[in-house]
């Protein structure tokens, strides 16, 4: 069963899955999809056209998985090129008077606060922790269970792990509360300070600092961490 509220609009080529609320004054724009038991909070818009100039007003999508809380005078865009699309994953929760721009991709589980801005590229990795007033510069990249101080300007890639702060966003230290809440163990979280240590304060190059994260840390974070640092394009934040 879907609970539509008052005062809802829902285009034409919409789809709404099994269990989802929606409260008053909801706007669903076509070409947008709802999987399960999602809730979607008052005057949030979803599916709405890119705020990006070469939008020419062809078909794209907005798909948005099971379980996320969307919370109220949110707007979620769709892609910008034809048959492109923004995804969102599940189970995450986003907060109040916010946007996420055309072709993000959302991961599972993750929290994006208040008045938030997510510009159009934008990937975020399970788990991760956008606070409130964050600003995401478009192509940036943030990892799994990073955590980002409210306020901060993210215009670099962000490592999985790690805490950072700034208005011009600066790496410190490892999100410990995220790694104990998401069940690490005292040995990870260990293995995680060394490649901190490694990566940002060893003096090495780059590169250098990598393959000595992949020689003495054996462990499937480490190397989640590594392969994050290699495929940046934009470049990652430093200390």
């Amino acid at each position: 069963q879907v609970h539509i509220a008052d005062f809802c609009v829902i285009e034409s080529d919409v789809i709404i899955g099994r269990g989802c609320r929606l409260e008053p004054y909801v706007f669903i724009k076509r070409w947008t999809s709802l999987g399960e038991e999602n809730e979607i909070s008052a005057g949030t818009a979803l599916g709405t056209d890119p705020l990006d100039k070469n939008f020419t007003g062809e078909r794209s999508y907005l798909k948005i998985g099971n379980r996320n809380k969307i919370r109220e005078h949110y707007t979620i865009s769709r892609g910008t090129q034809p048959e492109s699309e923004t995804v969102i994953g599940d189970e995450n929760y986003i907060m109040t008077t916010g946007h996420i721009a055309h072709n993000c991709t959302i991961g599972n589980r993750t929290v994006i606060a208040s008045s938030a801005l997510v510009a159009g590229y934008v990937e975020i990795e399970d788990q991760a922790f956008i606070s409130g007033g964050v600003v995401i510069h478009q192509y940036s990249k943030i990892g799994r269970l990073a955590m980002v101080g409210g306020n901060t300007r993210v215009n670099s890639d962000l490592p999985p792990y790690f805490l950072y702060t700034g208005f011009d966003v600066v790496a410190h230290g490892l999100n410990l509360v995220g790694l104990r809440r998401a069940g690490f163990k005292a040995q990870e979280v260990s293995a995680l300070k060394n490649a901190y240590r490694i990566l940002y304060r060893s003096g090495l190059k780059l590169e250098e600092a990598l393959a000595r994260i992949e020689a003495e840390i054996e462990t499937d974070h480490a190397r989640h961490l590594v392969r994050f640092v290699r495929s940046s394009k934009r470049g990652i934040c430093r200390e």
